[in-house]
């Protein structure tokens, strides 16, 4: 009889890693703190749950790292792309989800699949000595019990930061005579229209005053034992945006490019607020680009101010929560294990990517590794050009010392083309010299093209060694 792989944590990555063990035939239990245990950023029980943004981000294989990273998985029977596939909702250019049908179809999925066995609670401390194996996908909000126990194994600090959550926004308490609907540049998306999205525009007063208002709200106070937890890039909270410059903002979530405002189409706003559909009724959205840590009051009042959303009613409003992350490359092998204790297998955020997609990605990764392992089957690691080796490259070996020679600069990373090997530019096409735009169009489908092929190369290799 095979012996289960125990993997804890019911997240994007868990959930992931339990579907693809599960379709090598190998048994999982899948142990969930949640509801028994909650956490700051969680409001439910169940499975793959998002808490930040609904968005997956870019769906465009051919021009964009994580659009190359969904084909990967879809190309590797992820149960994560095929939900979100399921159940997506309109958003541009970018692949996003109703989130509660999504986590809903998860649960359910994995719940009736005769290899999976659900175990509700905590695992407080390490995992018990006969649990073989074991993948620990626990995602950026690892309770503190098991966190301070993989830190007193590994003798290694966790490294940690913030991630803040942005509002949502009842979408029949949007005025949509000052809004309008539109993608930036009206480009279509999966299942979009070029209209996906609700803008609210600002002339330069208005953004001025929305910028002094953001500044001066109230914001959470933090404990003194958090006070120094720097913030990831990719999800600043958008007053500490604000505090790097007055014109941050418009350059960034505000920015105005590719959109005209369907009211007054010869005057050009300043600086525009999005809100993106969040579920498949279309009644909800939220706020692109918002996450924040203003207090409650000062969100409503503030988030007030911008044009179109006088009266907005907030189906929930703006949070904040510390999340912690492995120094990967200092106590994970290339196959994600604990060196100092290898039956402990690491997937999805708590890792150092950061991103759904991503954090599913590695959970995949987690479920094939561990099941090939359990089968006594080898696993070869996808290579570097793809998007997927890419990303255990960077978990495994991505960092760099700093000049002391004492803490490394690992930090969370998105996929992105500066992740894989370098290709070099395309200037010439068909004998014609190319424009630098071009150029660069050329290059991302160069190292797209170069990736599938390798993705496939490396599937194939993979299903021949499991059919010996």
């Amino acid at each position: 009889m095979t012996k289960p792989i125990h993997i804890i944590g019911a997240g994007m990555a868990g959930s992931e890693a339990a579907w693809q063990a599960v379709n090598l035939g190998v048994p999982v239990i899948l142990h969930e703190m949640r509801p028994q245990v909650g956490t700051d950023a969680h409001r439910t029980g169940g499975f793959a749950e998002l808490v930040c943004s609904n968005s997956f981000r870019s769906d465009d294989s051919e021009n964009n790292a994580v659009g190359l990273l969904h084909w990967e998985m879809r190309r590797s029977g992820s149960l994560i792309m095929a939900m979100a596939d399921r159940h997506q909702v309109p958003a541009g250019g970018a692949l996003a989800v109703d989130r509660d049908a999504f986590s809903a179809e998860v649960t359910e999925t994995l719940k009736r699949h005769p290899l999976v066995t659900v175990a509700e609670g905590e695992i407080a401390g390490l995992p018990p000595a006969d649990w073989e194996s074991v993948i620990i996908a626990t995602g950026p909000l690892t309770s503190p019990a098991l966190a301070q126990a993989i830190r007193s194994l590994t003798g290694e600090e966790s490294l940690a930061f913030f991630d803040a959550i942005a509002p949502i926004v009842h979408r029949e308490t949007i005025d949509m005579g000052t809004a309008w609907f539109q993608s930036r540049y009206d480009k279509v998306g999966p299942g979009g229209t070029g209209k996906d999205y609700i803008n609210c525009p600002m002339n330069k007063e208005q953004y001025q005053e929305f910028v002094r208002a953001l500044m001066d709200g109230e914001k959470t106070d933090f404990k003194e034992w958090e006070k120094s937890t720097p913030y990831f890039d990719g999800c600043l909270p958008i007053e500490v945006m604000a505090e790097r410059g007055a014109e941050t903002l418009r350059h960034g979530p505000m920015k105005p490019r590719g959109l005209t405002n369907a009211h007054k189409p010869d005057e050009k706003a300043y600086a525009v607020v999005q809100l993106r559909q969040d579920n498949k009724l279309g009644t909800l959205y939220n706020m692109v680009g918002f996450q924040t840590k203003l207090k409650y009051a000062d969100q409503v009042k503030v988030f007030r101010t911008i044009p179109g959303l006088e009266t907005a009613e907030f189906a929930r409003l703006g949070g904040l929560h510390r999340n912690t992350f492995l120094n990967s490359p200092r106590v994970l092998d290339g196959a994600l294990r604990l060196k100092a204790q290898p039956r402990l297998r690491f997937g999805g955020q708590v890792t150092g990517v950061e991103g759904y997609v991503e954090s599913a990605a590695m959970g995949l990764m987690a479920g094939r590794m561990a099941a090939a392992e359990v089968l006594g089957l080898p696993f070869d690691v996808p290579p570097p050009t793809t998007a997927h080796g890419a990303l255990i490259n960077h978990i495994t070996g991505g960092h760099i010392e700093t000049t002391d020679g004492q803490k490394s600069s690992f930090q969370p990373m998105n996929i992105n083309f500066g992740l894989l090997p370098p290709i070099e530019k395309v200037k010439v096409k068909d004998g014609v010299r190319l424009k630098h735009t071009e150029q660069a169009v050329e290059r991302k489908h160069a190292y797209t093209a170069r990736a599938k092929a390798a993705f496939e190369a490396w599937l194939g290799g993979a299903a021949l060694k499991a059919a010996e």
